[in-house]
């Protein structure tokens, strides 16, 4: 059984009760009006829309990598305005295999809300289940959210360095295996990865292009990761790490942190070291 991912039947029974919020997380990391677009055309009744780099991100400065966490008070400004409070639960979509909607995931958690999940398979797999699907955008009454900040689930730059020098934390890198190794770098200005980073593509915890694995086999899957450290995930912008997160927590580690800035952040600053596989 999964923690935090609900299948589409699930969501289904849930939406009875008003006092739940979808929250519509597409998002294209190559068009970034996509999401918004797909949105209007059809989605989830009563889901409102998120945007990565609008509601999930905030502008990008010399440091903090592509997509640096939001400020908490435009955070919870956000989710004041859809009508979502400390006690809401609240599901999150996408159809990029949970990516963003992990994004969301961790923000919400960030901010102190134990009652967000994710759904199994995305819009897609909602739609092959015969759901309805809308194009109407629903508004809810302005609600009040008391943001309860868990400071411990993230670290900067400077406190994963000083952590990189003892042996009670691992480093997972979440992107490919051609990015990690330095083989081709086609986003960011340096290629390689963070000395010491084991290597975990993110979507190594997905049974198919949209499902998540089951609790059972992301054990299997983090079998060689030592529960008793720390551990610290990154990818290129503090996106794609989440779903490596939630992953982790699904297969029951508990002392798991995000590097928000992640590679993108790492090397803006020359003084920090980088990895290669170039032989």
């Amino acid at each position: 059984m999964h923690s935090f991912i609900l299948e589409p039947s699930e969501v289904k029974s849930a939406l009875s009760d008003p006092s739940v919020r979808v929250v519509d997380c597409r998002f294209d990391l190559g068009n970034r009006s996509t999401g918004a677009h797909v949105y209007k055309e059809a989605h989830i009744p009563g889901a409102v829309y998120a945007h990565l780099e609008e509601v999930l991100s905030s502008p990008v400065l010399e440091h903090g990598g592509r997509h640096p966490l939001p400020s908490v008070d435009n955070f919870v400004s956000y989710l004041e305005a859809q009508g979502i409070t400390n006690d809401t639960k609240v599901i999150a979509y996408d159809d990029q295999g949970g990516a963003m909607a992990s994004r969301f995931f961790w923000l919400m958690k960030y901010v102190g809300n134990q009652e967000t999940y994710i759904l199994n398979g995305g819009f897609q797999a909602w739609k092959e289940a015969g759901y309805d699907v809308t194009k109407d955008v629903t508004s809810y009454p302005k609600a009040s959210y008391t943001p309860m900040v868990q400071h411990d689930m993230k670290v900067d730059m400077e406190q994963l360095k000083n952590k990189l020098l003892t042996e009670d934390v691992l480093v997972i890198d979440s992107r490919e295996e051609k990015r990690y190794k330095g083989l081709e770098e086609p986003i960011d200005a340096k290629a390689g990865h963070i000395p010491g980073a084991q290597n975990k593509f993110w979507k190594g915890i997905l049974k198919s292009e949209q499902r998540w694995a089951s609790a059972e086999e992301l054990r299997a899957h983090f079998s060689d990761i030592d529960r008793t450290k720390e551990i610290i995930v990154y990818c290129g912008s503090g996106v794609t790490a989440c779903p490596n997160i939630v992953a982790l927590l699904e297969a029951g580690f508990t002392n798991v942190k995000l590097y928000p800035g992640s590679w993108s952040d790492w090397i803006t600053y020359e003084g920090n070291l980088i990895d290669t596989d170039l032989s």
